[in-house]
């Protein structure tokens, strides 16, 4: 099962179609905020993909969770825009909430700097922003849940 991960695109709702299109294997597309709004309409145009989100710190006033739990093919999804855990400054608020709630695989944004990392049984993977990274190129992620395991990329947009 693939899955399609992408945050902070600030506006830019065609860099997200654009994605979907490139990655029409992924059933499910995970949206960690900043700008939910760029996502809104296409849930209604991709009818066939399942879509997960929650809201950044740009996203004033939504009434979406700032990090909620998803399950697929048997894996535990945490998944957030990070500001609640304070991502910038590193990651052991993310890494608690995740082994807390039996995750293994955790999804955060907010730094605009694409990662993966593994620590402690969880696998981290910041998908960047599609269109004003921090660091390195426009990028999105594509994560792969197979039975071999999980295998995160990062996307050069």
């Amino acid at each position: 099962m693939r899955i399609l991960v992408i945050s902070d695109t600030h506006g830019r709702q065609s860099v997200i179609e654009k994605a979907i299109e490139a990655q029409k294997e992924a059933r499910h597309i995970f949206f960690l905020g900043d700008c939910l709004s760029d996502i809104e309409d296409l849930q209604y145009i991709y009818t066939d993909r399942i879509f997960h989100t929650v809201c950044g710190n740009c996203d004033y006033g939504s009434m979406q969770k700032a990090a909620d739990l998803a399950v697929i093919n048997g894996v535990k999804i945490l998944f957030t825009h990070g500001h609640a855990y304070s991502v910038k400054g590193g990651l052991t608020r993310l890494k608690e909430r995740a082994l807390a709630e039996g995750a293994t695989l955790a999804l955060y944004g907010h730094t605009h700097v694409a990662n993966i990392q593994y620590e402690d049984g969880v696998y981290f993977v910041n998908p960047g922003s599609p269109t004003c990274p921090r660091e390195g190129r426009p990028s999105y992620a594509v994560v792969d849940i197979v039975d071999e395991g999980i295998m995160p990329v990062i996307i050069n947009c």
